[in-house]
């Protein structure tokens, strides 16, 4: 890949300037809203599902060598990251945000789960809170995310540029260097009263509960308690996605704290290929119909509530894809993965 050959170059090595160009970062009102599902089911109905998960394999093999890059890798997350967007920057080593980001990982109101390594770095969150993520969608602004640990810095947008330049002028890898350099651009924040991190407690409390159905059991009996706006939307979300999907998440979320980087990333592309092959049910593409084709936001899924996804069901989705087109995602060998630091509260 073109990144395994710029880190090997050899001029990039004697060329200061080129030492710190691990910039990610995307122009408009969103870093990266996720992937082309649209498009990708567009391709797959006029040719074979194979076309999809070639697409995934590229965007995961992608992800990896980005967070195994050996060079810092510094991601400037000013405005939405959904998706495949968290996928770019939530691996990198530094991971910036503004007062204008926003993320959120809301795949299961499509049929999907969320996928490209969520399973490693949602579980890695304090608590409970990468469940409540998962199963909910719910969104997080640039304060939320320091807090909780999904990014490192906070910087107003408006000093954007000068941090780029100074990133610039660094004439070194050391990852210490490239921290000081940001912590000097960084800004002080402060979680609103109604932030959910707030209510972290509350979240680990039922976000630890063995099963989905547990778990919004959990949630209901919370909101007789007062303070249940979140709870509702929490509710109101969960109960609107795919019970599929709720369920396969919280398998790969609850193994994914176990599990290397690598190996979260050849099982979602195993999960992702059961989806797009309509393996066992058509989730995804049904919640893609509804959400961005007929926009009525009323998928039929199948099966259509909770207790009908049985336990088995769910594992057969883990296992490999029975298809002469499909083989196992096999990830290139990396010295190292990117180290992730602690956010600069």
């Amino acid at each position: 890949m073109n990144l395994e050959v710029y880190e090997k170059d050899p001029a990039v090595e004697k060329d200061f300037t080129k030492r710190l160009n691990s910039l990610v970062k995307m122009k408009g009102k969103a870093f990266c809203a996720g992937g082309d599902v649209v498009g990708m089911i567009f391709t797959i109905n006029e040719g074979h599902w194979s076309f999809g998960a070639s697409f995934y394999k590229k965007q995961l093999t992608l992800d990896y060598m980005l967070a195994t890059s050996r060079k810092p890798l510094v991601s400037l997350i000013n405005g939405v990251v959904m998706g495949g967007g968290a996928g770019l920057s939530m691996n990198s080593m530094f991971r910036v945000v503004t007062e204008h980001t926003v993320f959120a990982m809301p795949e299961a109101q499509i049929g999907l789960i969320p996928d490209v390594g969520a399973s490693y770095f949602l579980s890695r969150l304090p608590g409970f809170f990468g469940e409540y993520l998962g199963l909910t969608g719910g969104r997080l602004n640039g304060n939320e995310m320091l807090a909780c640990g999904l990014a490192t810095h906070f910087v107003l947008s408006k000093d954007l540029p000068l941090l780029e330049k100074a990133l610039s002028e660094v004439a070194s890898w050391d990852a210490s260097t490239i921290s000081r350099v940001i912590n000097g651009f960084s800004s002080k924040i402060s979680l609103k009263k109604e932030s959910t991190y707030r209510r972290l407690e509350t979240i680990n409390k039922c976000f630890s509960r063995k099963t989905v159905e547990e778990i919004l059991s959990m949630l209901e009996n919370e909101a007789a308690n007062g303070d249940n706006k979140w709870i509702i939307q929490a509710v109101s979300s969960m109960k609107s996605a795919s019970p599929t999907s709720l369920k396969i998440f919280l398998k790969s979320i609850r193994e994914g704290r176990t599990k290397e980087f690598n190996v979260c990333l050849s099982q979602d592309y195993t999960v992702t290929c059961h989806m797009i092959r309509r393996s066992f049910n058509p989730d995804f593409f049904e919640g893609t119909k509804a959400k961005f084709l007929e926009k009525d936001k009323q998928p039929k899924w199948e099966p259509s509530r909770l207790e009908l996804v049985s336990d088995e069901f769910v594992d057969q989705c883990f296992e490999n894809v029975d298809d002469a087109d499909w083989e196992y995602l096999q990830l290139p060998v990396r010295p190292n993965l990117a180290k992730t630091w602690e956010s600069k509260l």
